[in-house]
């Protein structure tokens, strides 16, 4: 062990430790198959409890005979009044203190003690809760007993506010306490919810009531709290730089709210029949109750992902009756119902359209950035200032680096794109393991932007050509596009989500590193497929291409597939629909 002077011995003494090792262990096993014969025959009495006590005590991680003790005392419920059971369950929360001063983070004697507190006739949770501070003031980052006392504060009910303060006290003394940064997290949104609606005069003022409990609904912090957390943080970061519990809780304060649970966008195309639904979140829409409502009429239809890898996904499309809308001089009224949600979106098919569509976009969604007020503006403008202060003076600093990446993003996300990508470059040469994380984080920044970008010019193009990019994400945000231009990135495949571009006309992605294309699966739409330069080697490799109808050009120039024999004619078996072809 760490600290012990190691102490030369004989060989004569060796021999003495061996046999008093052994001697031991044979009381040891023996003990032990004592206590399986007696559970094997269903004895429950307290030469057994007895037998247990002895073996947890020096081993207190066998779970077997936590369970073996766990019958034994459930039986003794049943044949002893409520105080000598309450007398038998305090004996054994002091058996399990002595098993934790062995081994405090022992799973067998944390989860035991949860089983025997919540059992006990009257608990004393001031007593439990004493313990937990007890055992985090030796270990403040002891899982065991942190997770121990949050079923203690949710059974017991404690006040939010009390725990909170629990979390000043520990990261007052120690500002890398994680686990307390983090529970810190979970409490906030309890005790400083933001509220869900602006106040109005005419509302009544809510009644007093008393602190709610840590179980209860949470919400988003409310702006004037985030604000106190932000000097808080900055406090724990400016004291030790490399200490990472801070920063990961400054970027919990500067992440975005989870979405709402909303139908984003509803897409109707009169030539296919067809009918795309994009949710604000993956869901498996056979069995959320997803109801389609046709000029007033419901509709029998059978809903599918976008492809078969996905039971849940963002974006679901089913097809029409045949006949029901394909009459271009006809008006139509459509409904989606989410009844689960109890919530719907309605689309119109107006006469001489060929489609049509109802969304809520990115930045209706504040998806990519919420709008800030004035008060936030100004406090996170000087808390980049802060950090850029910081960051001269700790200039391989990756968690000042990533900080300001994420300031920058929050308070203007295109205005700060540029020096965006120089700091992700530092980020790189300072932290070259993680170089990847950094390459696909990036890639999402500007996936984010370009997007807003889109939204800007009001245009269904997405270009984001010769940008680095490594990954692709929010390709359920690409519903609508006709036109998609990933050339000159590092991209290496396109991934299912890819099958989410429903309307996609023209691909172009030449001069990646793309190897598959599992994800331009059945997209009704798909006409071009121009992917020049990239590292597709087998026709296995295409086989995604022939569930387009309507490919009709496709070039793979600088492809290892390319120069396979007779590539020319076994393409125009596999897509008789192209007429050209580019080899």
């Amino acid at each position: 062990m760490h600290g012990r002077v190691k102490i030369k011995t004989t060989a004569q003494q060796e021999e003495e430790k061996r046999k008093e090792r052994e001697k031991k262990l044979k009381i040891y096993v023996a003990a032990r198959d004592a206590c399986f014969s007696k559970r094997s025959e269903g004895v429950w009495d307290d030469e057994a409890l007895q037998l247990t006590q002895q073996l947890l005590s020096s081993n207190p991680d066998f779970a077997t005979l936590w369970n073996y003790r766990r019958e034994i005392l459930m039986h003794l419920e049943t044949v002893k009044d409520e105080d000598e059971v309450q007398k038998i369950y305090e004996a054994e929360l002091l058996f399990l203190e002595s098993c934790l001063k062995v081994n405090p983070k022992s799973y067998g004697s944390w989860h035991h003690r949860g089983w025997v507190s919540a059992r006990l006739p009257r608990p004393d949770w001031a007593r439990e809760l004493s313990l937990c501070d007890r055992c985090l003031s030796l270990d403040d980052r002891n899982f065991h007993c942190w997770d121990y006392r949050r079923m203690v504060v949710k059974i017991s009910g404690v006040p939010v506010d009390q725990e909170l303060a629990f979390t000043d006290r520990l990261i007052g003394s120690n500002f890398s306490n994680y686990s307390s940064w983090h529970y810190r997290s979970t409490l906030l949104p309890l005790l400083h919810p933001e509220s869900p609606e602006p106040p109005s005069p005419c509302r009544e003022p809510p009644q007093t009531s008393p602190p709610p409990s840590p179980q209860t609904h949470s919400h988003r912090v409310c702006e004037e709290q985030l604000l106190k957390e932000y000097e808080l943080v900055q406090n724990a970061f400016f004291t030790d730089p490399n200490d990472q519990s801070a920063w990961f809780y400054y970027r919990w304060l500067l992440g975005r709210a989870e979405r709402e649970e909303m139908i984003s966008c509803v897409y109707v195309s009169r030539d296919e029949e067809r009918v795309a639904v994009a949710f604000s979140r993956p869901v498996n829409a056979q069995s959320v109750g997803l109801l389609l409502v046709l000029d007033g009429q419901p509709q029998r239809v059978e809903w599918r992902s976008v492809h078969p890898r996905f039971k849940h996904s963002p974006v679901w499309i089913c097809d029409l009756p045949p006949g029901t809308i394909n009459d271009i001089s006809n008006e139509h009224n459509l409904t989606v119902h989410w009844t689960e949600k109890h919530t719907h979106r309605d689309c119109a098919l107006y006469t001489g359209r060929t489609e049509s569509w109802c969304r809520d976009s990115a930045t209706d969604q504040e998806l990519f950035r919420s709008e800030l007020s004035v008060e936030k503006t100004s406090v996170l403008q000087s808390e980049l200032q802060s950090v850029n202060q910081l960051q001269e003076l700790e200039p391989l600093n990756k968690w000042c680096l990533l900080t300001i990446i994420l300031l920058m993003r929050a308070l203007d996300p295109l205005g700060y794109e540029k020096e965006t990508l120089a700091h992700f470059q530092t980020l790189k040469e300072v932290d070259a393991m993680r170089s990847a994380y950094y390459s696909d984080l990036c890639s999402k920044f500007m996936i984010e932007n370009t997007i807003l970008k889109m939204e800007y010019a009001e245009v269904r193009v997405f270009s984001i050509s010769d940008k680095n990019l490594t990954t692709l994400c929010h390709l359920d945000q690409l519903l609508l596009v006709t036109h998609i231009n990933l050339s000159s990135n590092q991209l290496q495949q396109l991934p299912p989500q890819f099958a989410m571009l429903q309307c996609l006309e023209v691909l172009e992605a030449d001069n990646n590193s793309i190897e598959n294309l599992e994800g331009v699966y059945h997209l009704p739409k798909l006409e071009e497929v121009l992917l020049k330069n990239n590292k597709i080697s087998t026709l296995a490799d295409l086989q995604p291409l022939a569930s387009c109808p309507k490919l009709k050009r496709l070039d793979l120039r600088g492809n290892p597939v390319a120069q396979t024999p007779n590539v020319e004619s076994e393409l125009a078996e596999l897509l008789p629909s192209v007429t050209d072809l580019l080899l």
